[in-house]
């Protein structure tokens, strides 16, 4: 087989809606019976035509247009995926009570054994993983909540039917690896770069209500700052 074969049939299941990462190179070349010169090449025409993209120790993924989330203001990822003309959906993994983390225990003003409401789901893009999200809550807030509500409604709907109303947001970007747990659960690779985002929210006191841990495949989301140009008087242009 010829890599302009293994390009075709590369071309064909990625117009099926192959998912966000490829098989690797080894795996592709096992399963056309092909070297893996021949299968770098096929992906190399590929990528030439802006089918996939690579990056270096993540392998090769379909390539894709990266929502893209506004800093500045509080967007929820249903929010930013329908800007992006994606349909959203969700799916609640874990809804349990538990013992808070030491660092969501001293944001949410917990004592050292204090209980939360811990929601774990996968937020989905047109049927396809987009990211893993994780939130806390004290538990006497979460004790008024059922499964089926955060499955049908955001956090931000539900707290004031919690009797809260929020305040501002705090949010820190960092990048973090994949560990095998959730690139299992978005479908990249074990060590691919994900941005990580967590998000605070506090309530008009100024009491912190909501820790929120975000999980996103690097290319599939970007956050977006603008800024005001602000002319500095008597400034040197060069």
């Amino acid at each position: 087989m010829r890599y302009v074969d293994v390009a075709e049939a590369l071309r064909a299941r990625i117009a099926e809606g192959e998912a966000a990462a490829l098989p690797s190179e080894a795996e592709l070349g096992a399963e056309f019976g092909v070297s893996r010169v021949t299968v770098r090449r096929a992906l190399e025409a590929l990528r030439d035509q802006g089918l996939v993209t690579s990056r270096r120790g993540a392998g090769w993924f379909v390539a894709v247009d990266p929502v893209r989330q506004p800093l500045g203001r509080v967007t929820t990822v249903e929010s930013a995926l329908e800007a992006a003309g994606a349909t959203p959906s969700r799916r609640v993994l874990e809804f349990v009570f538990e013992r808070a983390p030491a660092d969501v225990a001293k944001i949410l003003a917990l004592p050292a054994d204090g209980e939360v409401l811990r929601v774990t789901r996968i937020n989905l893009a047109d049927g396809e993983p987009f990211a893993i999200v994780t939130v806390w809550i004290a538990g006497a807030l979460g004790a008024e909540l059922s499964r089926s509500d955060v499955e049908r409604a955001t956090f931000y709907e539900l707290l004031p039917r919690l009797g809260v109303e929020p305040g501002r947001v705090v949010q820190t970007i960092t990048a973090v690896a994949a560990t095998r747990h959730e690139a299992r659960r978005l479908g990249v690779p074990t060590g691919s770069p994900l941005l990580a985002a967590r998000r605070v929210t506090y309530d008009r006191t100024g009491h912190a209500v909501i820790v929120a841990e975000h999980r996103y495949a690097a290319h599939r989301t970007a956050f977006e700052v603008e800024f005001p140009f602000l002319q500095t008087t008597g400034a040197r242009h060069d």
